[in-house]
């Protein structure tokens, strides 16, 4: 399918005034794009740990919106008009100036498809479900995914660290619990080596059904594999259908962040000699993890390991 993009020139001053506005003329999502730096609440609540570098904020501010192709334009373009010379009596709203572009919804749904190919984490060979297996790489333990809008290829160093991890610390027959599963990647990985159960969770429900899907083109049951939409850390329906103390491997390959809420509520899940598997955590943020991890007694450090920028810690439950 089609879409007409259209962005409006204007102010970060007019940008909530803009986003009621379109609203109000039926434009059901819209993209703001500024310099203005995110407060300590937001970064907190999206649990971000590298920030962009943004040139000086100047008070400008591009708001877009998307139709498609066989809207009626001309009506809502010409209600966006009056209601941006409506505001310029309340607002300063800068140019005011729309343009228009054409995309399609393969340009961020498939595009990236082109740069994720079979590749292998030691002994383990991840393919994308869409490729064929490599020649040379059919004795290897293989992987399929699809991560769709989810997080989790295996190509990013963190999940890389997490999957040598799981080679060397999970058991047969382990229970597994994955904390933001994303695409499944490390659950499957985990039941692929011998687990007999992992249980995924993910705040997106989109990531959720992505796991689910993957978790079926590599042979895996729902039986096996559990699945739910919820936080962990402070949703007590999710901490209930989880269950206390009864997993060997906990794995999370998140953020910082949250890998230090995590050294609170991990522990419950887990069983006495329980190993916590963690990454995502940036070179810089990798003293704070530990200390996290230090001031709860429940917690041994084993060990840490790197790739380049990126650190995987590793703890076990007392």
């Amino acid at each position: 399918m089609k879409w007409k993009k259209y962005t409006i020139d204007t102010t970060t001053e007019a940008v909530d005034l803009i986003s009621s506005m379109l609203e109000e003329q039926g434009v059901e999502g819209i993209e703001i794009e500024d310099n203005v730096p995110l407060t300590e609440a937001e970064t907190k609540g999206m649990f971000i740990d590298i920030l962009p570098e943004l040139p000086p904020d100047e008070g400008k501010a591009r708001v877009s919106f998307y139709l498609e192709e066989d809207c009626d334009d001309a009506a809502v373009l010409s209600g966006v008009q009056d209601g941006l010379s409506e505001l310029r009596m309340f607002v300063d709203i800068g140019e005011g100036t729309i343009t228009c572009s054409e995309t399609e919804d393969k340009d961020w749904i498939n595009n990236w498809k082109q740069y994720f190919h079979p590749f292998t984490v030691d002994e383990i060979l991840i393919k994308p479900t869409w490729e064929e297996v490599p020649p040379e790489h059919r004795d290897k333990l293989m992987i399929e995914i699809d991560p769709g809008t989810a997080f989790g290829t295996g190509s990013h160093e963190t999940t890389q660290l997490c999957i040598r991890q799981l080679q060397k610390y999970l058991k047969q027959g382990d229970r597994v619990l994955d904390i933001g599963t994303g695409s499944g990647i490390l659950a499957i990985t985990a039941l692929k080596l011998g687990a007999s159960y992992a249980f995924g969770t993910d705040l997106d429900e989109n990531a959720v059904t992505a796991a689910r899907e993957n978790a079926e083109v590599n042979g895996l049951t729902e039986e096996q594999f559990i699945l739910t939409a919820g936080n962990i850390i402070d949703d007590p329906a999710v901490k209930e259908q989880a269950g206390i103390e009864c997993f060997d491997v906990a794995v999370a390959n998140i953020l910082a962040p949250v890998i230090i809420l995590l050294t609170g509520e991990a522990a419950s899940h887990l069983k006495k000699g329980g190993i916590f598997i963690t990454s995502g955590i940036i070179n810089t943020k990798e003293a704070d993890v530990k200390a996290a991890f230090a001031a709860n007694p429940q917690w041994e450090l084993l060990e840490t390991t790197y790739q380049n920028d990126w650190v995987s810690i590793i703890a076990r439950k007392r």
